[in-house]
C-alpha cells in the first residue's frame, strides 16, 4: 500500500473532510441573517417628553444679624437700636422670597437678648431663623 496511491478500492482510508454540508449549514445561517437583520432594525416609535427651560429662582439674600457680648444688635454689620430692628424684620418679611434671618450671638451674650431678637423676628414675619456659631472660639 503505497501512501500516494489513487486506488478506488473501498479498504483505502480517505482523511479528507467532506465540506459539502458545511457550506449548506453556512448558506442557510447566512440567509436567515440576511432575512432576520432587516427585521431587528426597525426603530420603535416612541413619544419621548418634551423638556422646558424655565429659570431658576433667584435666592433670597440672607440677613446676618449679629449680637455681640454687650447686646448691640448688627444688621450685616451696621449697628442698629430695637426700633430699627422691628422695622427692617417687618420690611425683609415683605420681600418674596424671604430671606433667612442668620443669628450670630458672642458666646458671653445674654440669652435673654437673643430669645428678645427670636421673638422680634417671629412677631415681624421672619419664618426662617438660623443660628451661626464658630466651633473654633473657646
Amino acid at each position: 500500500m503505497a501512501m500516494g496511491s489513487l486506488s478506488d478500492s473501498d479498504d483505502d482510508f480517505n482523511p479528507e473532510i467532506n465540506t459539502t454540508p458545511l457550506v449548506d449549514v453556512m448558506l442557510v445561517l447566512l440567509i436567515i441573517f440576511i432575512i432576520t437583520i432587516p427585521v431587528m432594525n426597525h426603530a420603535v416609535k416612541i413619544d419621548l417628553p418634551r423638556a422646558t427651560n424655565q429659570p431658576d429662582e433667584p435666592k433670597p439674600q440672607n440677613i446676618d444679624l449679629s449680637i455681640d457680648a454687650t447686646g448691640r444688635v448688627f444688621w450685616n454689620d451696621q449697628l442698629i437700636d430695637n426700633n430699627q430692628l422691628s422695622l427692617r424684620i417687618a420690611e425683609a418679611a415683605k420681600k418674596q422670597p424671604q430671606p433667612e434671618l442668620h443669628l450670630r450671638a458672642e458666646r458671653t451674650t445674654q440669652y435673654e437678648k437673643v430669645a428678645q431678637v427670636m421673638a422680634a423676628a417671629q412677631s415681624g414675619g421672619l419664618s426662617k431663623i438660623g443660628f451661626v456659631t464658630d466651633p473654633q472660639a473657646k
